[in-house]
Formats: C-alpha cells, structure tokens, sequence
C-alpha cells in the first residue's frame, strides 16, 4: 500500500500496532486475581475485628453497671437483673445477639457477622482497690477465634 506524502511523493505506508496482546491482557487479569486473593481475606478479617469493637462497646456500659454493683455491695452480680439491667437478650447489636452477666463476668455473644453463636468474656479483677477486666475469648462455652479480637484481648 502506498501513500503520497506532502511533497506528492509516494512511499510505502507503516503499520502501527495499537491496542494489546492476548499475553498482555492475561498477565493483567492474573495479577488482579492475585491482589484479589490476598485482599478479600484482609478484608473480611478487618470488618470482623470492627463487629467485635461493636461488642466492646455494648458492654462498656455493662461493665459499669457490675463495678457499680462490685462496690456498692461487695460481691458480683450474678445476672443482669442483679446489676440493674435488661435481660441480656435485650443488650443487642448489628453483630451481637446478646451481652450479660454471669457471676460478674460479662459475656458477649456474637451473631453470624462475626461468628455465628462465638463468645468473648470480660473478667472483673481486684487489683489495689480498682477493678480490672481481663478480655479473653470464652473459657467454657463456645469461644471466639483469637484473630478477629482487639491486640488488647489477645495472649
């Protein structure tokens, strides 16, 4: 094929490539698929610790209700109603089916946001006068995996 150019004169006419190649386009989609399978499980990890934030702060105002209790009558209030609260069933949350008092340990039960059913414990603790709350997953029943706590609750 040929072309003039300004001066009238003809000359062959270049090909210029545009666009990208098959192997271009499949290195670009697998490098998004791999940034995509070490995002999504960052990405849910994090919302799930953000549930578990939720939690702690419904059970702020808990906590001050036993320390209030602690130090009015010496000894922990068995459930929520003892410590003047609702039931723990009525203590609830975006991802928290309940929070309550068992012996003065405050439990948190979290829905399938978190984990469907897990448990984190709040424990009082006496120390020189003051109370300290010891954050851990459940001892007993059913506890929270270790990853989704605050750096605070884990060991």
């Amino acid at each position: 094929m040929y072309a003039k150019n300004l001066f009238g004169e003809q000359s062959e006419m270049k090909k210029i490539q545009s666009g990208f190649t098959l192997i271009e386009l499949m290195i670009v989609v697998a490098t998004i698929g791999i940034l995509a399978a070490i995002a999504l499980p960052a990405y849910q990890n994090y919302t799930k610790r953000s549930h578990v934030s939720e939690g702690l702060s419904l059970a702020s105002g808990v906590k001050s209700a036993v320390a209030e209790y602690y130090s009015a009558k010496g000894v922990w209030p068995q459930y929520n109603n003892d410590a003047g609260l609702d039931a723990g069933a009525s203590i609830t949350g975006n991802s928290v089916d309940k929070v309550h008092i068992t012996n003065g340990i405050v439990t948190i039960v979290f829905n399938e946001k978190v984990q469907d059913n897990k448990r984190l414990e709040l424990s009082p603790v006496v120390d020189s006068g003051s109370i300290e709350w010891v954050c851990q997953p459940s001892s007993i029943y059913n506890p929270i995996d270790e990853k989704y706590l605050p750096a605070r609750c884990r060991h």
